[in-house]
């Protein structure tokens, strides 16, 4: 079957809900979650990201939320948008074997990290390319790259390695979680990322300096923090994959529709007010994120122990202060 296109957008690492006494996946949950946003407008959906909680679910109950996160979509008449997957363990042989397994569980590609629990032993380039260059050989998907310090002991590619590990025919982007626009700016130019059109944009794209031999899918440069999603575009960058879209999926596709419209001010209006509930959101962390979606949406519980709940009054504080971004965004209306 030939790949979904991974196309310029909005996406969502999605969150995995539980039963609030037994913590075992709410499956039904987490299939109405996908269906949501995917009306909303969202072009496509991880699972097992930093917000799937990946470390505290077993590698069964990992195919368990992409395959019906999978299945949700597609019997929602969503078959255009692709489920992406977290793939990565610490080992080569382990993350090929994981990357298998998101490919049978229905995910078209795999969102990977650098190794980095030896960090002095790995924490260099030449071992992250070997990793990186290893797993895209024996994995029966394509790999985006994730470049997220703060999940790896520090481990930080540069523009220049990212760019070099690149070259592989099935590595067909990064996700920069790392919020450094200079990077994405850098990578997205050097490798011809794919970009929405909007007439802010330039009217003819330089050609990439940097050629990828055998080339199967157009690179994707991902913003990965919603607090940088315009930043994202104007930085010539593809896409924004950001946690805050669970909880502000129109707001988010919002500034997307502005740009392609060419309307700069209400842009950058749409992101003040995407930006000031996210950092809410960002330091309430998955429990807050998840409290949020409860108060709004009337789904979401709590994380696995040993995260822990929020009280009534935290909950409440978090949904106050983000209730003037969450005005406009039930506001908005459905794409699909």
């Amino acid at each position: 079957m030939p790949l979904t296109p991974l196309r310029p957008g909005v996406y969502a690492p999605t969150m995995t809900f539980f039963d609030p006494n037994t913590e075992d996946l709410d499956v039904a949950t987490i299939r109405h979650h996908a269906v949501r946003l995917a009306k909303a407008g969202l072009v496509g959906l991880i699972t097992m990201g930093s917000n799937g909680e990946a470390v505290h679910l077993t590698r069964e109950e990992r195919s368990t939320v992409t395959r019906e996160t999978r299945s949700a979509l597609d019997e929602a008449g969503f078959t255009n948008v692709p489920v992406i997957a977290g793939a990565s363990e610490n080992s080569i042989r382990g993350t090929i074997e994981l990357c298998k397994e998101v490919a049978q569980a229905g995910g078209e590609y795999a969102l990977i990290v650098p190794p980095s629990y030896y960090r002095y032993a790995v924490g260099n380039d030449e071992t992250i390319y070997e990793y990186f260059t290893a797993v895209a050989d024996g994995s029966p998907i394509p790999l985006i790259l994730y470049n997220y310090p703060g999940a790896v002991a520090g481990i930080d590619m540069d523009s220049d390695l990212i760019i070099r590990i690149s070259q592989h025919p099935n590595i067909v982007g990064t996700k920069f979680t790392c919020a450094n626009t200079g990077k994405l700016t850098r990578v997205a130019a050097a490798l011809g990322a794919v970009t929405p059109a909007s007439p802010l944009a330039p009217a003819q794209r330089a050609a990439p300096t940097v050629s990828k031999s055998d080339a199967k899918h157009p690179y994707v440069a991902f913003g990965g923090i919603a607090d940088f999603s315009l930043q994202t575009l104007i930085s010539g960058g593809s896409a924004i994959l950001a946690g805050g879209a669970n909880v502000l999926p129109r707001l988010c596709v919002r500034i997307f529709t502005l740009w392609s419209e060419g309307r700069l001010a209400e842009a950058m209006e749409a992101q003040q007010q995407l930006s000031a509930a996210d950092w809410v959101l960002t330091k309430a962390a998955i429990p807050g994120t998840k409290s949020a979606i409860q108060t709004y949406y009337g789904y979401g519980g709590y994380p696995r122990r040993p995260l822990a709940r929020l009280s009534d009054s935290q909950a409440q504080e978090i949904a106050g202060k983000i209730k003037s971004a969450l005005d406009v965004e039930l506001s908005l209306k459905d794409i699909a």
